[in-house]
């Protein structure tokens, strides 16, 4: 029988990830409310926050009709910051006064994810979580180097304001942990969770 795995992110980096890894699934992206989420749950710590994401929008995609019969990974990353969660900047100046905070320094990126079962029949069926994390060590970045890569946009849309897989890649001295965490997505991880749900990840390679 086939196996189907639908990723419940809307993120390109992701896609691409589980894609380079041979992995065969589709995209159907959740209307979670992160804000609500996480506002339901007090004020969790960045780890928690990452998992109770990746849990919400894990769960909205496998409730819909589409996904019954279907193995559903949610995933969410939470940039972790001298004790403050970084979600995304949306804008410029947000994105610039964390840059340069983060500059020269350190912070460790959670990556929650969760993995619904549908294929009992049972609505949301089994379920199972993990979070990935990695601590990601920056290069001394001039304010010109800064404002070049706000103007790029790419940082605007990305938990803590950087990418590994695209420009900001250029900014990261090193990577202590699984990189993909940082990525958006442990390949690793997901194999964890799928071998609790009595699947090989071999089954879902292209």
């Amino acid at each position: 029988m086939t196996i189907r795995l639908i990723l419940a992110s809307a993120s390109p980096a992701r896609t691409k990830l589980l894609a380079e890894a041979g992995i065969a699934h589709t995209v159907t992206v959740s209307d979670v409310d992160e804000d609500a989420v996480t506002a339901a749950h007090g004020t969790p710590t960045p780890y928690d926050t990452s998992l109770l994401l990746a849990r919400a929008k894990a769960e909205a995609v496998a409730a819909l009709p589409e996904a019954q019969g279907a193995l559903v990974i949610g995933c969410d990353s939470v940039f972790e910051f001298e004790g403050e969660a970084h979600g995304k900047p949306y804008e410029p100046d947000v994105a610039r006064e964390r840059i340069k905070r983060m500059s020269g320094s350190s912070g460790t990126l959670h990556t929650g994810h969760w993995l619904v079962d549908t294929r009992n029949g049972t609505g949301l069926g089994s379920a199972s979580g993990a979070v990935a994390s990695a601590e990601v060590h920056f290069m001394h970045l001039a304010d010109t180097e800064i404002d070049a890569y706000i103007a790029t946009g790419e940082p605007l849309h990305c938990a803590g304001s950087f990418t590994i897989d695209g420009r900001g890649g250029a900014f990261i001295r090193k990577v202590d942990g699984d990189p993909h965490a940082v990525v958006g997505l442990s390949v690793s991880t997901l194999r964890e969770l799928l071998r609790a749900a009595g699947v090989s990840i071999t089954d879902l390679w292209n």
